[in-house]
């Protein structure tokens, strides 16, 4: 049997309840792999910053300083659990699409984690999420983590 092991772990956070989940499962995957490199991402969303602003991009500013602040917090965090091998990436751009094309640029990617979205069977059906983009998309291992039911209230 062989014993494959992850190097290069990816988790896509963004503040929310899913990405809290995925962080620690990425968290103590690294640990399990020893030598093994997390980055975590973080795209900004353009259409939502874009709709808000007033032309002078102090949104885009702030939704940037944003996930920076909160990026450098999730890895103080994996630091004090021990993964001292940490990347961030802040990108601007669609979810959707940023995440998709920018793990199908890293070819050293072993494993990418998300969490699972919140939306129901329609609107999955209608917009998709970023979960089924990466999965669809995605030329490494993906686990999509679930936030447990008593964490969702």
């Amino acid at each position: 049997m062989t014993v494959f092991t992850y190097e290069n772990i990816y988790v896509a956070v963004d503040g929310s309840k899913e990405a809290e989940f995925a962080f620690e499962k990425a968290v103590g995957i690294t640990k399990r792999n020893a030598g093994s490199h997390l980055c975590l991402i973080h795209i900004v969303d353009q259409r939502a910053t874009i709709s808000m602003d007033y032309g002078d991009g102090a949104n885009m500013e702030r939704a940037v300083e944003y996930a920076e602040d909160m990026l450098a917090t999730y890895k103080e965090r994996a630091a004090s659990y021990g993964v001292e091998n940490v990347q961030v990436i802040v990108e601007q751009g669609s979810p959707k699409q940023a995440l998709v094309k920018k793990f199908a640029t890293l070819s050293e990617t072993d494993l990418v984690i998300c969490g699972a979205t919140g939306l129901n069977r329609i609107e999955r059906f209608l917009i998709g999420s970023v979960s089924d983009n990466i999965i669809r998309s995605s030329g490494c291992d993906v686990l999509v983590v679930r936030t447990p039911e008593r964490f969702l209230t």
